[in-house]
């Protein structure tokens, strides 16, 4: 068996278990990490997740990240500036593009405010896009709330299953966080 369908075999198992109510939103996310050398793969199935929530009688509402920072870019007044000088944009750390993290998360919460039930998926897919930019952990913080069903956050990177924490791209120090992770591991 594929690593990408051993994934979709634990995420169905998973999220067939029947939802218990009254859960916090940090118990509702679900991380489906994956190595990142397996983007591509994941992409080209991703309609398996979906018809995996459908085949255990949940909703699917898909958000790709991908391109929302040259999105975001392409409306800002000084972008010509910007492009002329990148370095300009340097002097922001990890996390600190503080326009561009408030204009996502209202772009998605308006997306999923528009489509959600309490029955339902959320799946965010491209996080590794925001890598530099702004921290998945706060992709999730800002989400989390907004979303009455499950938050599944595909995650190009590891598992540190010993501190239980997430490592994006396995480029940086990761975070603790209390998501469920389902990786592509036996």
């Amino acid at each position: 068996m594929s690593k990408v369908a051993r994934l979709v075999s634990k995420y169905q198992s998973h999220i067939g278990i029947p939802w218990a109510a009254g859960l916090a939103a940090v118990q509702r996310v679900i991380f489906a990490v994956y190595d990142k050398t397996d983007e591509l793969r994941m992409r080209a199935h991703i309609d398996a997740f979906e018809l995996a929530t459908h085949e255990t009688g949940h909703e699917w509402l898909l958000l790709d990240v991908t391109n929302a920072f040259p999105e975001w870019m392409a409306q800002q007044e000084y972008r010509e500036s910007y492009f002329e000088c990148p370095d300009d944009l340097a002097g922001y750390h990890l996390g600190e593009l503080d326009g561009f993290y408030e204009a996502l998360i209202t772009k998605l919460r308006t997306e999923i405010d528009a489509k959600v039930s309490s029955n339902m998926v959320v799946a965010i897919m491209g996080v590794g896009s925001l890598f530099g930019l702004c921290r998945a952990s706060t992709i999730v913080e800002g989400l989390k709330d907004h979303i009455p069903g499950r938050l599944l956050v595909f995650f190009p990177g590891e598992f540190i299953a010993e501190s239980y924490s997430y490592r994006l791209l396995d480029a940086r120090d990761g975070w603790n966080y209390q998501a469920v992770p389902l990786t592509t591991n036996e």
